[in-house]
């Protein structure tokens, strides 16, 4: 048996799987984040380890699951988080978040002091680790000077787990200050923040051994052995895993809170211009690209709010309404409700509904932000393509991804096939479990296979002229707007 234990913003999950990669068992923790000022984003460390002993004392407790046989655990989580400990292992402030928006000055100050975008691959975003622990620099100089360890998420449970400071390539390469090309840390990146190599965990590979898991651990979950711990992966590199998007030119859509497009590369292949991340693979010699936007089902949630009505509704009125018209809806949206990463790096741009008229009903609104989530992921997919990487056919993930209406606006705007895989559970945590049974010696070739595929949404010929004509109105608004975000 292998565990899978994704620690994400909004709870914790824990899957179980046996050696056929069943998913046997699952069990889940909320989170919740404090937001002590407009622009904060930060959670409390114990509170992470308090839901990853809940979830796994209720998998422990149903005894249908066999614990005792659990021979591997591989871990996935929210990347970016600044998690900071004392010489003592002991957390010395709440840890501020991937969605954190304060460290706006300090990025600018940092990508002129180091060659960040050159060793680290990627723009100095708020997001990042490093910008965060500038900020802690700046305005909280007694814990900055206490600072023994940082740790991401995933690694402050993986201290817990086993009492060792390890991270895995794939997350540290969120951080800034990983050399992504040679998977190794940057000093030269360090010293621009203030910090040592010291500081740091020490790296593996996601499908290498990490530790054990504690033996006081094992026996509290009826554990036969202690199991090894996989260096695991950040949460979208453990999703790739799940997906099974491991090779070159592997692809998946998440349509999720936020939105990814996510693609591995056999190469370090930055684009920092068109704000593209470029990280290590948990897989070893490979990496992978990844066009980020900031709202994607969280889109629809705030239009549920606006409307008050249930996003399962809007999307059925929705889809009732295209069955009368093909076609994009002649509303357009920008989905910038939390700002945008890919291709603008603009922490201030925001939404916008554009050619509203008195004939426009709630259904029209509606497909405008699944139009405009669409044209956003366009914007990923040209990013990708000018940084010399193609796209060719991708799996859907995500909640959004039960809308067959939004797959086929997504395959006529990409202009792309659109797998639909069967349904499972193919997230972070089960990609994390697919990582324990690499860690425990098993094969890759037999570990990261495709799930199988019920359904390819093709583009529609009759849309693709329709919805090109719409992208070009979609992207002459945001710097028609530029001036009022800001």
């Amino acid at each position: 048996m292998y565990l899978g234990i994704d620690v994400g913003t909004s709870g914790v999950k824990a899957v179980l799987i046996d050696e056929a990669q069943k998913v046997v068992g699952s069990a889940t923790a909320a989170l919740v984040v404090s937001r002590p000022k407009p622009g904060w984003s930060e959670q409390d460390p114990a509170d992470w380890w308090q839901a990853t002993r809940s979830a796994l004392d209720e998998l422990a407790r149903d005894h249908s699951r066999p614990m005792s046989a659990v021979v591997a655990i591989g871990l996935s989580g929210q990347m970016h988080g600044a998690t900071l400990l004392d010489d003592e292992d002991r957390v010395l402030r709440p840890a501020i978040l991937w969605n954190d928006g304060r460290s706006a000055t300090e990025c600018a100050e940092l990508d002129a002091r180091a060659d960040f975008r050159g060793i680290g691959g990627n723009l100095v975003m708020p997001g990042f680790t490093a910008p965060k622990l500038e900020w802690v620099r700046k305005h909280e100089a007694d814990i900055f000077g206490r600072i023994a360890k940082v740790l991401l998420p995933k690694d402050y449970i993986r201290l817990m787990l086993t009492g060792a400071h390890v991270s895995d390539m794939s997350d540290s390469a969120g951080t800034l200050w990983l050399d992504v090309e040679g998977r190794k840390w940057s000093d030269a990146l360090l010293a621009a923040c203030g910090l040592q190599r010291s500081q740091m965990p020490d790296l593996v590979e996601g499908s290498d051994a990490s530790a054990e898991l504690k033996v006081e651990l094992a026996s509290r979950w009826g554990m036969a052995k202690r199991p090894v711990v996989a260096g695991g992966a950040g949460d979208n590199a453990a999703s790739a895993c799940g997906i099974g998007a491991v090779s070159p030119g592997g692809a998946f859509l998440s349509i999720g809170t936020s939105g990814v497009l996510f693609v591995s590369t056999d190469r370090f292949r930055p684009n920092t211009e068109s704000a593209v991340h470029a990280f290590c693979h948990a897989i070893p010699d490979t990496w992978h690209q990844m066009g980020v936007i900031l709202s994607a089902t969280d889109s629809l949630n705030w239009l549920s709010r606006m409307t008050g009505s249930d996003p399962a509704a809007l999307v059925e009125e929705a889809e009732a309404a295209a069955l009368n018209g093909a076609g994009p809806s002649p509303v357009t949206f920008l989905p910038y409700l939390s700002g945008e990463r890919t291709p603008h790096n603009d922490a201030s741009a925001r939404g916008a509904f554009a050619g509203l008229a008195q004939a426009q009903e709630r259904a029209d609104l509606t497909q405008a932000v699944l139009d405009g989530v669409a044209f956003a992921f366009r914007d990923c997919l040209d990013a990708l393509l000018a940084a010399g990487t193609d796209v060719n056919r991708m799996t859907a993930v995500g909640g959004g991804a039960r809308s067959r209406l939004w797959l086929k606006i997504m395959a006529s705007v990409l202009e792309r096939n659109v797998d639909v895989p069967d349904n499972g559970d193919y997230g972070a945590a089960f990609g994390a479990a697919r990582l324990g049974m690499a860690a425990a010696g098993e094969s890759h070739e037999t570990i990261f296979g495709p799930p199988a595929i019920t359904e390819t949404i093709e583009p529609d010929a009759r849309l693709i002229a329709a919805y090109g004509e719409r992208l070009q109105r979609y992207r002459a608004l945001y710097p028609s707007l530029k001036e009022v975000f800001s």
